[in-house]
């Protein structure tokens, strides 16, 4: 959808009004942007920005019908087009003027463009204000792509750069950073940059340089307390510990990683695929890839075990004096099995 009408642009086919939906605000601010650059093409542009939380759509309509007086052609950027998702109408704090927006749309001004961005998961098809831009503007939804389409985005961003990747790279890289590809597109520049004249992203350099989140310490150490390699569990707490990480925080969030894994593990069990499961627990698929590849023949008894014990801890942290680190610390060290 995104790549069909990007094309269109660059050729000079850009329509007057366009709905922007959805939660991936990288194809959002991509398109705006494309859409900006293919009207400087003819010349100056005036560009203005509204948000509709606090103005008035009539606002935007005024604006769109006035004509520009230093440019051919101008911008206009609605954000926040909360009109076009269900809500409670008693909580909204604008009043808009569906009628008049309705007539406007129907013969929107030649020399703007108005762009409404609705960030939001999904838009009230019932309602008559989405059917009329359904009608008479230009819908794209933004939602994140699929693990492979990922993937393929992933080298394709390299691919402008001039650089290549090899896969496990990019599955690390999706795995550290997740699949927001704005933050994706920013790390991949800084890798780029980093490696100067080299013509290859090494798998080394992500692990060096893209930072890993909280989260993923805690699975790194709960795989490998799991695993039963002490020594790289105890490494890594004291690691945490060392970054002012508090131990009651660790306790939860390892608690919370093994919930996933039970849950991951019983979807497994039933038939559901990588991208079932991600989607059923609403995680990243990356994360349900790792907890299945990384599974160490765990057993549900293990995982029941480890929860029970963590639930000691948090306890322990919650009722008794003495040096906070130790009860964890303690944990780790006992054995599993």
């Amino acid at each position: 959808m995104f790549q069909k009408i990007w094309k269109e642009i660059e050729r000079g086919n850009i329509d007057p009004v366009y709905v922007l939906s959805g939660v991936e605000s990288y194809f959002v601010d991509e398109t705006i942007q494309r859409i900006k650059a293919a009207l400087e093409k003819s010349g100056d542009l005036e560009t203005s920005t509204y948000d509709l939380d606090e103005v008035p759509v009539s606002h935007v309509i005024e604006e769109a019908d006035t004509i520009p007086f230093f440019s051919e052609r101008k911008l206009i950027i609605a954000k926040n087009a909360s009109f076009l998702k269900a809500t409670d109408k008693s909580k909204e704090k604008i009043q808009h003027d569906f009628k008049a927006l309705e007539v406007w749309l129907q013969n929107p001004s030649t020399f703007s463009v108005t762009i409404f961005v609705a960030p939001y998961e999904k838009l009230d098809e019932r309602k008559k204000v989405t059917k009329q831009m359904k009608e008479f503007a230009t819908i794209i939804h933004a939602e994140a792509p699929k693990e492979r389409d990922l993937a393929v985005w992933v080298r394709n961003e390299v691919s402008l750069r001039r650089k290549s990747i090899d896969n496990d790279a990019i599955d690390k890289l999706i795995e550290l950073v997740g699949s927001d590809m704005l933050h994706l597109q920013s790390e991949i520049e800084k890798l780029c940059f980093y490696i100067g004249e080299d013509d290859r992203i090494p798998f080394s350099i992500i692990e060096e340089l893209v930072p890993k989140t909280l989260e993923q310490d805690a699975f790194k150490l709960l795989n490998a307390y799991i695993a039963g390699d002490k020594s790289t569990a105890i490494s890594i707490y004291h690691d945490l510990i060392r970054q002012k990480q508090e131990p009651i925080a660790l306790v939860a969030l390892l608690a919370s990683q093994v919930r996933l894994m039970s849950n991951v593990y019983y979807l497994q069990s039933k038939g559901y695929h990588g991208q079932q499961i991600a989607k059923t627990l609403k995680v990243n698929p990356y994360r349900v890839k790792r907890i299945v590849e990384d599974r160490h023949q765990v057993k549900d008894q293990h995982l029941l075990k480890a929860l029970y014990g963590l639930s000691e801890v948090d306890l322990q942290l919650k009722s008794l004096s003495g040096k906070r680190e130790r009860f964890l610390e303690l944990f780790l060290m006992k054995p599993l099995a």
